[in-house]
């Protein structure tokens, strides 16, 4: 919402600054013209206004007329004492006419009417800015008494560099009210050119000039166009002309949400077509945004936003609510940025900025009904997280998965070369019955499977900090059920599996406890553990699991607890990756057995189950 206003604000408050140059001239000297007296009197409006000024051409004045006149040519307006030296504004003619106290008009500048202006407005990153009219550092005054009640400005060129909001324009922009017999027409300003190095257009509407008063609100609203999105606002200044303090309200749409950045500054995530809607109060350094409302795709947002600028770091509060909200509606690849192929990875490759969470700070609340995380059906999320010079601390994520809980810490520090994270995740009875299988009506696995995830890795996204890990990652299974002909198939092939493949048979089978234990080197997990004890069989396997590729290098080994006939011993092999594993008998290792007397005995689960909830030490820095 801000762009247009801020150049529309820079325009006119350039335009009020001409203004009050040349008024307190014409109070000042009768003879104009006069040497001594010509340059005095731009002296002493300097010193007034803060402003250095020059002109180079003609100054003249009729003070004793009903509408008293001053017309200056060639006028030069440099930076303010609170700005490096360079120039404000160059207008090749300015044309103020007063309204004289006591002739039945309001008091001020009745006509104001800039020719060849050029205006070179700064704002740096505290807030400091060429354009203002007082020094920004001193206690504002009460409002001025100079109201323009009728502008004209044709085509000026206007170049801004607001480093203050992240905006660059280059373009021109035109204002224009003239009075006529018993009207009072509204106030119009249009501009275009390239804002951030995108095309854009702007219209503002406002309240007639020559009823506005400082005693009640100035209504304004306006429309810009960009990249494809439209940004509509309505507002107010509650007391004129103070543009530090603006309330009102906006609504923007688009096809990609990102392109908000070539209207208002604001770095936002690709999306798809979307829908925005807030109501806004700017009250100096600090901005409010409440009733946000946003849509894209199947993702809905709603809530509150605030940015405090009036610290040494930018301060920002989200509090934000969803009822669902899909996470493949946000990326390139929603906003048809991109014609590459879906990542084969399973864990999300997105990365946060590192130079963002290095330049504010925030506060961050967010619940939502439902998240969609890929395979991952995430219900009653919510997350508390802040960013503190540099530190993005999670603490902490929870969610309903699968029948079970989530609950997630993290630390990022984005203040190292390389960002640290460090990471804390539990899953407690996760129902693998209710994971995603090919024939959802009849799982092959059932069970509560707990899981504790602590690791230290390096990166942006989840998958940098997992191909970096180090940590341990355990899991159990302190009960459940297999199918059958799974729990045979680990060990080999015999005829009593044969048979329950060849029926398809989906009988299940208990087991009596399940558990695996890895520790995590640069991205590569090793397992220490990794034991199942089922009804038929003892399963002990080995392998890594290498978090870069995800790729899977796993062999599992099966003992029968019974005998069995004409036993082809071969150990199993996972491979593929996390998102499509394979399971196949490895090649050239079978041992025929004609009877397997099957005497194994079972796994000591409470052992098995206590080792793997102790094991994994806390992360640091948590």
């Amino acid at each position: 919402m801000q762009s247009a206003v801020i150049v529309r604000r820079a325009v006119f408050s350039a335009a009020v600054l001409v203004a009050v140059l040349l008024a307190m001239a014409a109070g000042l000297l009768v003879a104009v013209d006069a040497g001594y007296g010509r340059s005095l009197l731009i002296h002493f409006v300097a010193r007034r206004i803060g402003h250095p000024i020059e002109v180079k051409g003609t100054l003249q004045a009729h003070l004793f007329a009903r509408h008293p006149q001053v017309t200056a040519e060639d006028v030069i307006i440099d930076n303010p004492h609170w700005m490096p030296a360079g120039v404000t504004a160059e207008v090749g003619r300015v044309t103020v006419i007063l309204a004289r106290p006591g002739s039945g008009e309001p008091s001020g500048i009745a006509q104001l009417a800039l020719q060849a202006a050029t205006f070179h407005l700064v704002r740096d990153a505290t807030g400091h800015a060429n354009y203002q009219l007082i020094d920004p550092d001193k206690p504002r005054p009460p409002p001025s008494s100079w109201i323009i009640r009728s502008l004209s400005v044709s085509n000026a060129h206007v170049q801004l560099d607001d480093a203050y909001r992240d905006r660059h324009f280059v373009g021109t922009a035109s204002a224009n009210t003239v009075l006529g017999i018993g009207t009072a027409p509204p106030l119009r300003i249009d501009g275009s050119g390239q804002l951030n190095g995108r095309a854009v257009s702007f219209t503002l509407n406002a309240d007639p000039l020559a009823t506005a008063r400082h005693d009640r609100p100035y209504h304004f609203s306006f429309v810009e166009h960009s990249s494809g999105s439209r940004l509509a606002a309505q507002g107010a200044l509650p007391q004129p002309f103070d543009f530090s303090v603006v309330d009102g309200s906006f609504q923007a749409t688009g096809p990609d949400l990102k392109d908000l950045y070539f209207l208002t500054g604001a770095k936002l995530l690709d999306t798809g077509p979307y829908h925005l809607a807030a109501k806004v109060s700017f009250r100096g350094k600090f901005s409010e945004y409440r009733d946000l409302v946003a849509a894209s795709g199947r993702s809905d947002l709603h809530g509150t936003v605030t940015d405090d600028y009036s610290g040494a770091r930018p301060r920002w509060n989200l509090a934000l609510n969803s009822e669902a909200l899909d996470l493949s509606d946000f990326g390139v690849r929603a906003a048809g940025r991109t014609s590459d192929p879906p990542s084969p990875l399973l864990l999300p490759s997105a990365e946060l900025s590192a130079k963002l969470l290095r330049a504010d700070d925030a506060t961050v609340s967010f619940r939502a009904h439902s998240v969609a995380a890929g395979r991952l059906p995430l219900h009653e999320v919510s997350l508390r997280a802040t960013i503190d010079n540099g530190v993005l601390t999670v603490a902490p994520l929870r969610a309903q998965l699968f029948g079970g809980s989530l609950e997630a810490h993290g630390r990022l520090n984005a203040n190292e070369r390389m960002p640290v994270a460090n990471l804390d995740l539990t899953l407690t009875d996760l129902q693998l019955a209710q994971f995603p299988y090919k024939d959802p009506g009849t799982p092959p696995i059932a069970g509560p499977l707990q899981a504790q995830v602590r690791v230290t890795g390096t990166g942006t996204s989840l998958h940098q900090i997992a191909a970096s890990a180090n940590g341990t990652v355990a899991m159990q299974i302190p009960h459940g059920a297999i199918r059958e002909s799974m729990a045979e198939s680990a060990g080999g092939a015999d005829l009593h599996g044969v048979g329950l493949l060849l029926t398809h048979n989906q009988r299940d089978t208990p087991i009596r406890c399940a558990a695996a234990m890895f520790t995590a080197a640069n991205g590569t997990l090793n397992a220490q553990t990794l034991v199942a004890d089922t009804d038929p069989e003892l399963i002990s396997g080995e392998g890594q699991i290498h978090l870069d590729t995800e790729d899977l290098d796993l062999v599992l080994h099966g003992q029968a607890k019974r005998t069995r006939l004409l036993r082809l011993r071969a150990p199993v092999l996972v491979r593929g990756t996390l998102a499509h594993p394979s399971v196949s008998f490895q090649r050239g290792a079978s041992t025929p057995v004609l009877v397997d007397r099957g005497t194994t005995k079972e796994a000591d689960c409470a052992e098995l189950l206590a080792q793997t909830r102790t094991a994994a030490p806390a992360v640091a820095s948590r």
